[in-house]
């Protein structure tokens, strides 16, 4: 039974519909429990906060709200105020609630004013984009703690982008000595193959279907996001560990790249569509996907219950935390599971038959639509789970995977399209790049940058990429 096109759009959206996360997604701030009257109240008097008289004396009496929570507004400001002096058993610093800030203009006008609330954190809305100055009271700090030497209680900050703009203060933080370079550079190395890892298997994925369908899938971004708000979902809106929600997350993104295919690209394989009109309907897929993801888990930036901030350990010149260890392992042993898969096994053999001859392979009496369909299921798990790991590393947000989609495009481009083991040096090659730049004075905001440069002159040199095979046109 054939569907008609109607059905075929209706099923689209409802697939992403049902898979996005919605009532699920709750605000990581968890609602004040409701105040309950005592049987028998008893009238007290507030202690004296300082003299009404005074306007130095410290502000110690404020009521600090349980959490605080993202305002309702396009723009507003993120303070997290920690003291570095004071940690807990796990060595984390520990959150300042009641402290008064403010945010004021480039006139020096007052703008808008917050209290950190009982983690640390205080959000304060503002008018719009520009220049503002975040300052904050340092008579609300608590006795026997102070900014640290070069602090002055002032950030000066330029807003730009709509949602969060964070800040965060020194406090209890004792200063060291400058880190030598060849330690600095170690770290930035680490972190680069980290970053590349990820890269690696969100550009594993994409290079599968490419190879296997010849389509340039512009919503593949969308699929990295994708496993992120799942695991976001199952970990703060089912209570599940991390551990299980990254896995639920990646069986929710094979299935809808099930679904994508069964639905979506087969049809459109089967009625002869061109790569061309496929590769548009691709970018009005990514479209509709950040603004599902947009309306149902919000603007601001997320954090996962677990694994958020740990102690880095020592291992020789370079700090790493445990979870950037995970993440590591993690994406390492994928990669060889699936090579070895499209090595050996008899799926794998068939997916590269089919991406060298489709025609042929299907003359021979093989299902190549069965083939392109457990290629999508595994390229969207592969890109799910890159989506799991980049939550854990870092925040979830809903337009995560459209930033990093430039990096994986020019990691399998570098590499050479349509190979595996081209995309995984072109990967690790990214990785290096962006996260090694600011070493040798690359400014941080613009890190991506180096990368793509390297991109352009390598394809100067090697058209094809690095293990991409030359071929002639025309």
């Amino acid at each position: 039974m054939h569907l008609r096109p109607a059905a075929l759009i209706s099923v689209v959206l409802a697939g992403f519909i049902l898979l996005a996360p919605t009532a699920a997604l709750a605000d990581d701030a968890t609602p004040a429990p409701t105040a309950t009257a005592p049987t028998d109240p008893v009238p007290t008097e507030a202690e004296p906060t300082g003299a009404p008289d005074d306007p130095d004396a410290p502000i110690t009496g404020t009521e600090v709200p349980p959490v605080s929570e993202p305002p309702d507004s396009e723009y507003y400001v993120s303070v997290l105020l920690i003291n570095s002096a004071e940690r807990d058993a796990e060595g984390q610093g520990t959150p300042l609630p009641g402290i008064g800030l403010t945010v004021e203009d480039e006139g020096g006008a007052e703008v808008g004013e917050g209290i950190s609330g009982v983690e640390g954190r205080a959000f304060i809305a503002i008018p719009g984009s520009g220049d503002f100055t975040v300052v904050l009271d340092q008579n609300t700090l608590p006795d026997g703690i102070e900014l640290s030497d070069e602090d002055t209680g002032e950030r000066d900050i330029n807003v730009f982008l709509s949602g969060a703009t964070n800040v965060q203060f020194q406090i209890g933080v004792e200063a060291v000595a400058e880190t030598p370079f060849y330690q600095t550079l170690a770290q930035s190395v680490v972190n680069g193959l980290k970053y590349g890892l990820i890269i690696a298997l969100a550009g594993l994925g994409l290079s599968l279907i490419f190879g296997t369908t010849g389509l340039t899938n512009f919503a593949h971004g969308e699929l990295i996001t994708f496993g992120a708000i799942m695991t976001y979902a199952f970990n703060r809106g089912f209570g599940l560990p991390v551990l299980l929600a990254g896995a639920c997350a990646v069986v929710a993104a094979a299935l809808l790249g099930y679904l994508q295919d069964k639905v979506l690209w087969a049809p459109l394989r089967n009625t002869g569509k061109g790569l061309i009109a496929m590769m548009i309907v691709s970018i009005g897929l990514a479209l509709l996907g950040r603004s599902i993801f947009q309306y149902t888990f919000g603007g601001s930036t997320r954090t996962l219950s677990q694994y958020v901030a740990q102690s880095p350990i020592s291992v020789g010149p370079v700090l790493i935390a445990p979870k950037e260890l995970a993440i590591m392992g993690v994406s390492i042993v994928a990669i060889v599971i699936v090579v070895g898969g499209l090595a050996f096994t008899r799926l794998g053999k068939a997916m590269r038959a089919v991406s060298d001859n489709p025609a042929l392979s299907a003359s021979s009496g093989m299902r190549v639509d069965g083939v392109i369909n457990r290629v999508w299921i595994l390229g969207t798990a592969l890109t799910g789970l890159s989506g799991v790991l980049l939550a854990v590393d870092r925040q979830v947000n809903f337009q995560m995977g459209f930033k990093l989609l430039l990096l994986v495009f020019a990691a399998v481009t570098l590499g050479g399209l349509g190979t595996i083991y081209g995309a995984l040096i072109g990967s690790i090659i990214i990785g290096l790049v962006s996260e090694v730049g600011p070493v040798f004075g690359v400014p941080a905001s613009i890190k991506d940058v180096g990368p793509l440069l390297l991109l352009i002159l390598i394809l100067l040199v090697r058209p094809q990429g690095i293990l991409g095979r030359a071929e002639r046109v025309g």
